[in-house]
């Protein structure tokens, strides 16, 4: 298929080079020539804006963005997607963000025309590359049927969550929880080690216990737990802190919308808030640790 690309960052470039890989023509822009270089070297054609890539002649169209606010203005802009692109194209966001912006850029989309899903992923930049991301799709059910098989050639776990929106509602209720789960892992493992325990040997326990979860046995934050964890390569080239909080802060504003009580969410939201005021932003969202470890 023909499909425009833009967003090639860390997640996005991965992602857009398996659907060359697949054989699709790719049209892309992004900010940040290098990204670009690493499309156009794999086959992709570039374009001096998403304008110019929504005019080209293609089927769908994905964005891979860092906030709600880039959606917007890619999607709204006076030289954005809506202002070129032709009728029959469908829209897939695959950015993270808050489900009422969700909404209302599916409206303007489906104002004019074109059909649109969101449809962000879970997997960090590992399963972009792999192409095993799990995509939370929100939309028509006929819209999830022709987008599918598109998202099979990034992911290997593509989930229909409902109606418009929904998508953002499954990423940030996961990533809410994952968020909690790593700090309550990271103080049950300093806990440990500072009681004279061997973080392997409880890690062990915990893993094969009640207090199984994946924030201890695939991603455990203590150093050498996990070899391929973060933590093991003193936490980089994992999901940074800065973007767990960017994530936590979509679910209590969209909780605070639903009128949802999100107790440990919010509290979640201050630690790592506190983390990123101390300059860990750029670490692994398991790093939290340190802060617990420094107190």
């Amino acid at each position: 298929m023909k499909i425009g690309f833009i967003g090639l960052g860390n997640m996005g470039g991965p992602m857009a080079l398996n659907l060359v890989k697949a054989g699709h023509q790719l049209s892309v822009f992004d900010l940040v020539p290098a990204s670009v270089q690493k499309l156009t070297e794999a086959g992709a054609k570039a374009f001096a804006s998403p304008a110019e890539v929504a005019a080209q002649d293609i089927d769908m169209l994905v964005t891979m963005l860092p906030a709600s606010a880039h959606v917007r203005s890619v999607y709204l802009g006076e030289n954005g997607i809506l202002s070129t692109v032709k009728k029959t194209v469908l829209l897939i966001d695959s950015s993270t963000i808050d489900p009422q912006t969700a909404r209302e850029v599916s409206a303007a989309a489906q104002k004019q025309g074109n059909a649109m899903v969101d449809a962000p992923v879970s997997g960090g930049t590992g399963g972009a590359q792999a192409g095993t991301l799990t995509f939370m799709v929100g939309g028509s059910e006929e819209d999830f049927a022709r987008v599918k098989p598109i998202l099979e050639n990034m992911g290997k776990n593509i989930v229909y969550c409902g109606g418009t929106g929904n998508g953002q509602v499954a990423k940030i209720a996961n990533n809410m929880l994952l968020g909690i789960s790593m700090i309550g892992t990271a103080e049950a493992m300093n806990l440990g080690v500072s009681l004279g325990m061997d973080p392997k040997i409880l890690a062990g326990i915990i893993n094969t216990s009640s207090g199984r979860c994946w924030s201890s046995e695939v991603y455990n934050p203590y150093p050498g737990v996990v070899e391929t964890a973060p933590a093991s390569r003193e936490y980089t080239g994992g999901f940074g802190a800065d973007l767990m909080l960017k994530d936590l802060g979509l679910a209590t504003e969209a909780a605070k919308v639903a009128k949802a009580p999100v107790t440990l969410g919010a509290t979640a939201q201050q630690l790592y808030q506190t983390f990123s005021n101390q300059g860990q932003g750029g670490l692994d969202f398991s790093a939290i640790i340190k802060m617990l470890q420094k107190a």
